[in-house]
């Protein structure tokens, strides 16, 4: 395991153990609110959006290792169509 991965999981475990600690239903509902609050808000809506994609990014980053390989295809699919959804909001076109 590299020194990164190790630094990176050490200082996310006070997180992560917050997270797991909530019901199961409040980060679903955290980031459905996010996603819906950054589809509506119009102007600087994509800020949720962004929000959602560096969320989703750590916690495939922290559990990659023990992710199956479709399982690593669906969530990197996942991420990206968030952040393609970030960079269109982000940047409309006229």
């Amino acid at each position: 395991m590299s020194s990164l991965r190790e630094s990176v999981e050490t200082a996310s475990l006070p997180a992560v153990r917050f997270v797991s600690g909530l019901p199961r239903a409040i980060p679903f509902l955290v980031v459905l609110a996010l996603m819906i609050a950054g589809i509506f808000v119009h102007t600087w809506g994509w800020i949720f959006i962004g929000i959602v994609v560096v969320f989703l990014a750590w916690m495939l980053y922290l559990g990659w290792p023990r992710l199956t390989a479709p399982e690593k295809l669906m969530r990197s699919a996942i991420l990206a169509l968030a952040a393609a959804v970030t960079v269109t909001r982000a940047f409309p076109q006229g």
